[in-house]
C-alpha cells in the first residue's frame, strides 16, 4: 500500500469537510493563522510533495506555484471560491495541473446578499440605526434628518446574468421591479421568455398591480435608464475579451447614470474603478453605492472610499456576499463551497470520472486536458 495522500489548506474551511478527506486516510494540513500564508508558505508545501493545495482567492498561485507543483508530484488545485482570477491558467495548463472551483452552490446566498445590499443602501439602514444608537432620534418627522428611496416598483439593471445575476432577476421580481439585462459574452432569451410568461401570470392573478418588463439591452442603455445597477460580471482584462470588464464602471459610465440611482457590486473589486465612484458620491453624479469587493483587498486606510463624507450614501461590507452557514462549510457538494471543494480533490486523487479531468465536474481548465 502505497503512502497516503497529503493534502495542504491555506486556511481553515471547515472541520466537517475536511473530515471527508481525513476519512480516507489521506494527510491534512491546515495553515492555522487568520491571515494568508505568504507565498513562501505555499512553495514549501508543494516543494515537499504535497499531492493537493487548497486555496482562496487570498492566495497568489502563479507561475513559480505551478512550475514547483510540477516538479513535486502536484495533482491538483482546489479553489475554495467561484473565482479564480489568483490562478494563473496559463501556467495550470502548461504544467497539465487541473484548478477547480465552488459554482453555483453560492449562487442564491450571493444573490440575496446583494439585495440586501441595494435595500441597506437605497432605505438608509445603517445611518437609521446609528441614530438610534447614538441617541440621536428624538421624534418623527415627514422627511428629516432624510428619506430612503423605495425599491418597490423601480428599474434594476442586472449587469452579468450569470447563475447569480438570474437569481438576482428572480428576488426582483417579488418587488414588481421591471429588469433591464445586459451580458457581456451571451443572451439567454428562453430565460427572459420565462420570466416574461412568470410576470404576465403575476399581473393576471393580481399578484402585481402593473405588468412588469424585462430585456436584454446594452450597456450605456442600462445605465442611463436604471434606478438601481447591481453587478455580476467576472473580471476580465483589456486584451482578454470582447468586452472586458476591469474598471468596466468608469468615469464615463457613472456619468451616465441618474443622479438618483445606485450601484451595487457583489463581483469584482476592479470591475468598479473606485477612484471614479467616490468623486462621483461626493459630487452627486449618483445616488449612492454598496460595494462588497474592492480593489484591494482589505480595503486600505487611504481608500477615497472611507472618506466620512460619503458614509450616508456608500455601504462597504467585507466580503461576505457568500458568507452564510450552510453556502460556506456544508460538507455536502451540493450545498456548500466547502463540500465541493473538498469533492473535486477527492475527484482528482481517486481518479474519479475515469480520471479524466474534463469529465469532473468542478475542473476549470479542462481544456489542458484535451
Amino acid at each position: 500500500m502505497g503512502k497516503p495522500f497529503r493534502i495542504f489548506a491555506t486556511t481553515d474551511i471547515g472541520k466537517e469537510a475536511l473530515d471527508r478527506l481525513r476519512e480516507k486516510g489521506w494527510e491534512v494540513e491546515v495553515y492555522d493563522h487568520l491571515p494568508a500564508p505568504p507565498k513562501r508558505v505555499i512553495l514549501e508545501k508543494v516543494r515537499s510533495g504535497i499531492d493537493a493545495l487548497i486555496t482562496t482567492l487570498r492566495d497568489k498561485i502563479d507561475r513559480e506555484v505551478f512550475a514547483a507543483g510540477s516538479a513535486a508530484g502536484l495533482k491538483v488545485v482546489a479553489q475554495d471560491a467561484v473565482g479564480f482570477d489568483n490562478i494563473d491558467r496559463e501556467a495550470a495548463n502548461r504544467h497539465r495541473i487541473p484548478f477547480t472551483n465552488t459554482p453555483e452552490v453560492l449562487t442564491d446566498a450571493t444573490a440575496e446578499f446583494a439585495f440586501f445590499m441595494l435595500g441597506a443602501v437605497a432605505r438608509k439602514l445603517y445611518p437609521a440605526e446609528v441614530q438610534v444608537r447614538e441617541g440621536k432620534w428624538t421624534t418623527w418627522h415627514p422627511y428629516l434628518p432624510w428619506l430612503g428611496d423605495e425599491v418597490s416598483g423601480r428599474t434594476l439593471a442586472v449587469i452579468g446574468m450569470g447563475h447569480i445575476g438570474k437569481s438576482v432577476v428572480n428576488k426582483a421580481m417579488g418587488f414588481d421591479m421591471d429588469i433591464l439585462c445586459h451580458d457581456p459574452t451571451y443572451e439567454e432569451h428562453s430565460f427572459i421568455e420565462a420570466i416574461r410568461w412568470f410576470m404576465e401570470v403575476r399581473h393576471r392573478e393580481r399578484l402585481s398591480r402593473r405588468l412588469q418588463t424585462i430585456e436584454y439591452v446594452s450597456l450605456d442603455d442600462a445605465l442611463r435608464r436604471a434606478d438601481f445597477v447591481s453587478l455580476h460580471v467576472p473580471l476580465t482584462l483589456p486584451g482578454t475579451a470582447e468586452e472586458p470588464t476591469h474598471h468596466l464602471i468608469n468615469e464615463e459610465r457613472l456619468r451616465l447614470m441618474k443622479r438618483t440611482a445606485y450601484l451595487v457590486n457583489t463581483s469584482r473589486g476592479p470591475v468598479v474603478d473606485e477612484q471614479a465612484l467616490a468623486r462621483a458620491l461626493r459630487e452627486g453624479e449618483i445616488a449612492g453605492a454598496a460595494l462588497d469587493v474592492f480593489e484591494t483587498e482589505p480595503l486600505p486606510a487611504d481608500s477615497p472610499l472611507r472618506d466620512e463624507k460619503l458614509c450616508g450614501k456608500l455601504r462597504l461590507f467585507p466580503h461576505a456576499a457568500s458568507a452564510a452557514r450552510a453556502t460556506r462549510l456544508s460538507p455536502d457538494p451540493n450545498v456548500g463551497m466547502a463540500g465541493r471543494c473538498v469533492q473535486a480533490v477527492i475527484d482528482v486523487l481517486d481518479g474519479n470520472h475515469d480520471g479524466d479531468p474534463r469529465q469532473m465536474p468542478f475542473v476549470v481548465n479542462k481544456e489542458a486536458f484535451s
